[in-house]
């Protein structure tokens, strides 16, 4: 028996070990795109103005000593085995550790947020955990007590947001930009350099017309080109170190950058922004977690890319130790032997197509994740996969994107400036990560703050020492990532400001459940057959549109359901928890409350299958009786607003859920005591059937048993969807500020963004709109 036991657990760790590697092979592609181009431009943009190498080799040895332990101590040893274990429930990146924050320090800027919320499993997977320290208990009490704090925290995040859009901008055109360079030293011909910045418009251009086919198509060939790429650096860095200076390694010690900045004093500062542009995409290891796995990560990193990209490094500066004459050409392309350059010139656009491609989509996820946290203006989402729930497409960011892309480099037409602006927006995401382990070393991991402080003295001084380097460079191109950063933060700010008063103002107007629950023949008030979906951002209480609908047009739907579509600070959301389901008043009066979570990076259902679920939980609901209460205690309005938890129809055990696609179907089934038959209407020529399977067993009171009826004949008069259609003005008396940012910015904003309905594909003929002035 031991020995059987022996060989099973040989072959799990075979297994797992496989598994790894396969994942660690396939993040390459992903994770590793943008931080394997860089070789093709630090050189260049370090030497570019600042730094002229002269005949002796002090300044080229500093700058390849400066690299090598930037590299070092930034994505190997901060990202790597630090900031890699910060993971929100298996997601990375700036608004995971926002999120983690919110979670255990309750500085939550989600209006809509319930105790209820707080049950989710993902919740409370990362509260639970050791006591806090005596400084980790008043920070986090000083936290909550503080709204100032909290906005701070919330506009830091939000800060990282906006570089990491301004990256997005940056490095597809400098990637492309540089590995489109090469064109002018292959052909040795001068008058060919004016070809650059049109063949990298036209890649770029294809590039973002590619977007909406999604990643999943091509996705295949992502990794292999980057392999290919780093296998190639790296051969010809070995190359060159053997042919031109074997000794270049003894620029890895850290003496030569004493040496270096000792030497070049004012310009070996400037040039850091140029030295810089080496950990290009180190934030991607982080912000691609959930397609991967930490240890998988770690271990392309550690064995493969890292060692390629020294010596990738080494290899140019052995070549440029031996070639002091080349003032204007000191890039990738002039270390590369002239039999390979073709090669290695197609090679290097695909890499930068895929780098491009890497930092597209995460620009596309981390827009998700601040309109899912109501920080940015609601945009149409498409998921591009439905095995990769990572993989989506904005369309309206792609195109904008695209625009911004193609101007910078038209406009700055070099490596330089290019490399200035991207290297200000990516020193700011890392200032803005290591700021936000500090307080999750303290708040989440509950270790020392001694530990915090000296996490972010160390990294926090190599960080700040770059930044002011790259900030320097204000009017050499360094102003269009803080012009971008601006831009996009304002309008997270009006849109944030805007969405927290209008839901403020819902919860001041809303309508008592009395007043609802007096609502009868007296009034002319009618029941007619179908159900009505009520869509509102409040979690509880009436909304006031809702009393408009009734005194327009006294009757509504014999069974009312008010919806509410909300996002949680948590990834996932699992299917067991996804519906909140209760009853408003009596249950004779068939009006239900369906609160649907999502998280931050769940696909929302924009279908008919969405209809399908919301229904079939609340069958489950009437089905299980999880509703004990009397209507006594229904009739006030303490227990009129408790909900239960019912979970998608993929997890019910008691009703079976299927649709079919004919006519018939049987009234009756062998173990059941009843079928109820839920049509679905649909413009389609094929008739779908949701069909409800009510066991026997156990026993369904006579009560519910009518309820479910009353529902299923519901469900076959059709839904119609009630809307809001609300138009936002500043109240008298306000401040010119405010009427600015309410009557300008954010009515702007909401006319021309999304319908907070649009996932639901509403069908026009079957929607009510009902129109309502916001006095904010």
């Amino acid at each position: 028996m031991d020995l059987e036991s022996g060989v099973y657990q040989n072959q799990v760790k075979k297994e797992s070990w496989r598994t790894i590697l396969t994942l660690a092979y396939q993040s390459l592609g992903v994770v590793y795109g943008d931080l394997s181009t860089s070789p093709l431009y630090v050189y260049q943009s370090t030497f570019a103005e600042d730094i002229k190498h002269s005949s002796t080799n002090e300044e080229i040895y500093g700058v390849l000593s400066l690299v090598f332990w930037t590299l070092t101590l930034v994505p190997l040893l901060k990202y790597v085995f630090i900031v890699l274990r910060a993971d929100d429930n298996g997601e990375g990146g700036t608004f995971a550790l926002y999120s983690l924050l919110c979670r255990h320090a309750k500085v939550n800027s989600l209006p809509s947020f319930q105790q209820a919320d707080e049950d989710l499993s993902a919740y409370k997977r990362d509260v639970v955990g050791p006591a806090p320290t005596s400084f980790g208990a008043g920070l986090k009490s000083t936290l909550e007590r503080y709204r100032v704090l909290q906005r701070f925290l919330l506009v830091l995040a939000l800060l990282g947001a906006c570089m990491v859009i301004g990256d997005g901008i940056l490095s597809p055109a400098i990637s492309v930009f540089s590995a489109v360079s090469g064109v002018e030293i292959a052909m040795a011909k001068e008058h060919h350099k004016y070809v650059e910045v049109p063949v990298a418009c036209i890649i770029l251009i294809a590039l973002f017309a590619l977007q909406h086919y999604g990643t999943h198509r091509v996705g295949f060939l992502f990794a292999p080109v980057v392999v290919t790429w780093l296998l190639c650096i790296s051969a010809i860095g070995l190359y060159n170190i053997f042919y031109w200076n074997p000794h270049v390694y003894q620029a890895l010690s850290p003496y030569y950058i004493y040496i270096f900045l000792k030497k070049t004093q004012r310009e070996g500062w400037m040039s850091l922004g140029g030295i810089l542009l080496c950990i290009t995409g180190s934030e991607a290891m982080f912000a691609d977690l959930g397609h991967f796995n930490q240890l998988s990560i770690k271990v392309a990193f550690t064995s493969f890319v890292y060692p390629s990209l020294v010596l990738a490094y080494m290899g140019q500066a052995a070549y440029l130790s031996q070639h002091h004459d080349m003032q204007n050409h000191v890039g990738f392309y002039v270390s590369v032997p002239e039999k390979l350059r073709w090669p290695v010139l197609v090679i290097a656009i695909l890499a930068a197509v895929v780098g491009s491609q890497a930092i597209i989509t995460g620009t596309f996820s981390i827009i998700k994740q601040c309109s899912a946290l109501g920080c940015f203006p609601r945009v149409k989402i498409v998921h591009t996969s439905s095995k990769f729930h990572g993989q989506i497409y904005i369309p309206e960011i792609n195109w904008s994107l695209m625009i911004l892309c193609l101007a910078v480099t038209i406009g700055f037409r070099d490596t330089r400036r290019l490399g200035n602006a991207s290297g200000l927006a990516v020193i700011t995401v890392m200032l803005v990560t290591t700021c936000l382990m500090s307080l999750v070393i303290v708040l989440c991991w509950r270790r020392s703050v001694l530990l915090a402080i000296l996490f972010v003295v160390f990294f926090g001084t190599i960080e700040a020492l770059y930044f002011t380097a790259s900030l320097v460079k204000f009017l050499e191109g360094a102003w269009v990532p803080i012009a971008l950063s601006f831009f996009f933060m304002l309008t997270m700010s009006i849109w944030h400001y805007g969405t927290l008063k209008t839901y403020e103002f819902d919860v001041q107007n809303k309508v008592s459940v009395d007043w609802l629950l007096k609502l009868g023949p007296s009034l002319g008030i009618v029941r007619v057959r179908g159900i009505g979906l009520i869509h509102t951002e409040l979690v509880s209480g009436i909304p006031a549109i809702f009393s408009h609908f009734v005194t327009n047009l006294p009757a509504f739907h014999q069974v009312l359901v008010f919806l509410c579509i909300k996002s949680v600070p948590v990834p996932h959301v699992k299917h067991e928890e996804r519906f909140l389901v209760g009853h408003i008043g009596p249950r004779d009066h068939r009006i239900y409350r369906c609160i649907v979570r999502y998280g931050y990076r769940d696909a929302h259902k924009d279908d008919l299958e969405f209809e399908n679920d919301l229904v079939c939980s609340i069958a489950e609901f009437i089905r299980t009786g999880k509703a004990t209460l009397t209507d006594e205690d229904m009739d006030s309005a303490k227990h009129s607003d408790e909900m239960v938890v019912v979970g998608s129809p993929s997890t019910h055990q008691g009703i079976q859920f299927c649709e079919d696609e004919d006519g018939g179907g049987d009234g009756e089934t062998a173990g059941t005591s009843e079928l109820r038959e839920i049509q679905s209407p649909s413009a389609m020529n094929v008739r779908k059937r949701v069909r409800f399977v009510i066991p026997e067993s156990p026993a369904i009171e006579r009560r519910a048993r009518d309820e479910l009826r009353d529902l299923a004949e519901a469900r076959e008069g059709g839904v119609a969807y009630i809307l809001g259609h609300s138009y936002v003005r500043a109240k008298h008396g306000s401040s010119l500020m405010k009427k600015m940012v309410i009557n300008l910015g954010y009515d702007f904003l909401r006319r021309n963004c999304r319908a907070p309905t649009y996932a639901l594909s509403v069908p026009h003929a079957s929607t009510l709109e009902v129109g309502m002035v916001y006095q904010i």
